[in-house]
């Protein structure tokens, strides 16, 4: 039967099967896994022969050629036989390598090729988002410029509140990402390698093989760790890199998730509004059931696969907590879920946010019918300003205002009728002397205060500077499959 193949016979994750990048599935995947590990035993191999002990270029030569040809039928057959994924491998690489054979894996311990694959996988994840961050902080950025002076109501409570603009608004999403950034920047920076350390962290089997030779020894953990691209590496661990390291890791992860929850909860409630709106394809159907909706879908993944992302970090943190002296192997499937399935998550929440925010449709009509219904109320301390100043009485012309606000109130709380203050202040001879002023009163760009101002300062010094080292990877548009 046609579509009956075996991959639809399995749970696939969604997260590979449906949403997440091609270069992200990638990073997480076997064939970087273990081509990472013999590029792993390729460096030990390099360095321990530079250091004098008896490797071969030819032994040396036979690895790099087959670094790349992994026979995974061999690999998983070896892993049934032996239940050590490891050891698999080495025999697997062995087989391809019958003269490199005897010093694969010399001196090095399981963790010397997991643990540091990981931390790869994890700096290469890192590299991976932090340019799609860039782009959404671009793309916010320069929605931002666009409406810093477009009046619109502001919330607080999810109440009408003082007026803010548009772009205002865009700039407090934009200061978290900004936030953000500079957390998994540090957090990228701070990784290190665990280089080469032995079985519990000790590096005694590197001083057996080098006879004592201490500076040997740290040399060979030197020179490994710059094969492999680092700066530094861990001065102590013990058969494991401490797990506090992907608790860093998945924290920045989660906070970033967390500022991606209210930015994309903030465009759900402005839809409702019918404010904002997310792009919406020529074709998209909103609902089966009733063909007018334009439901935030993108917004709600966002706000779904966020979650998600914010409740994966509770697994490095109760693994940091019950690592046993120099470690125990309960880390390990769970790490095997927690860290990719965090940077997968990370990966389609930012690439659907940059997606959203290049599309964003504003309708300022909408806007200003809010504000028109709104305004009279927030108008009354200035009305009674200028009444003071044509030379009224403060209590007197409040108490009017009062009187006036609540008839207004009372048409729309109760009757469903539109906001009639401003017609009532009209028709009341108190306010003779100010009715001439009351349009430039009542209007909107008096009650933004500096928003605009803070929109092209805060662009300027904090926003346009943190995409500096981005800009050859600014043009890249998202276009999302589902």
């Amino acid at each position: 039967m046609e579509g009956s193949g075996d991959e639809f016979m399995k749970y696939r994750s969604p997260l590979v099967s449906r949403y997440a990048s091609k270069e992200m599935a990638y990073n997480f995947s076997d064939r970087k896994k273990f081509t990472t590990w013999r590029k792993l035993w390729i460096y030990l191999a390099k360095a321990e022969k530079a250091l004098g002990l008896p490797i071969t270029d030819a032994q040396v030569s036979e690895m790099e050629s087959h670094a790349e040809d992994i026979d995974f039928v061999m690999a998983a057959e070896e892993e049934r036989k032996l239940r050590h994924d490891v050891m698999a491998h080495v025999h697997t690489f062995a087989h391809c390598c019958p003269t490199a054979a005897p010093i694969i894996h010399l001196g090095a311990t399981s963790c010397y090729v997991g643990d540091n694959t990981d931390l790869i996988m994890l700096r290469d994840g890192f590299d991976i988002l932090l340019p799609k961050l860039a782009r959404v902080i671009d793309r916010q950025a320069n929605f931002a410029e666009k409406y810093a002076d477009q009046p619109t109501l502001g919330f607080t409570h999810y109440q009408p509140a003082q007026l803010t603009t548009v772009g205002k608004r865009a700039c407090l999403w934009l200061q978290d990402l900004v936030m953000d950034m500079r957390n998994l920047q540090r957090a990228r920076e701070d990784l290190r390698f665990r280089g080469v350390k032995g079985t519990t962290g000790t590096q005694a089997s590197s001083l057996q093989l080098f006879q004592g030779d201490h500076e040997k020894v740290e040399e060979l953990d030197r020179m490994v760790t710059e094969m492999a691209g680092f700066k530094k590496s861990y001065l102590v661990t013990g058969q494991t890199y401490s797990r506090k390291v992907d608790v860093d890791s998945l924290c920045v992860l989660a906070s970033l998730g967390a500022t991606v929850h209210k930015i994309c909860t903030d465009i759900r409630l402005l839809a409702n509004l019918k404010e904002i709106e997310e792009p919406f394809e020529k074709e998209q159907i909103g609902s089966s059931a009733m063909p007018y909706k334009r439901n935030p879908m993108r917004a709600e993944r966002c706000c779904s696969l966020a979650r998600h992302l914010m409740a994966l970090v509770s697994d490095p943190l109760q693994t940091a907590s019950v690592q046993w002296l120099e470690r125990t192997l309960d880390d390990s499937a769970n790490r095997r879920i927690s860290l990719p399935e965090s940077f997968l998550t990370a990966d389609i929440i930012l690439s659907t946010l940059q997606n959203i925010t290049e599309g964003l449709v504003v309708y300022p009509k909408v806007i200003e019918r809010h504000i028109r219904h709104e305004l009279p109320f927030m108008a009354t301390e200035n009305i009674i300003m200028a009444m003071v100043k044509a030379g009224g009485n403060r209590q007197d012309c409040h108490e009017k205002i009062r009187v006036l606000s609540q008839q207004a109130a009372a048409v729309v709380k109760q009757e469903g009728g539109d906001n009639d203050l401003l017609a009532r202040v009209q028709a009341d001879p108190y306010f003779t002397p100010i009715l001439g002023q009351l349009d430039a009163l009542l209007d909107p760009k008096t009650f933004i205060g500096r928003a605009p101002q803070q929109v092209t300062r805060f662009l300027s010094e904090e926003v346009r500077p943190v995409l500096d080292p981005y800009k050859s990877k600014m043009d890249v548009k998202i276009e999302l499959e589902l």
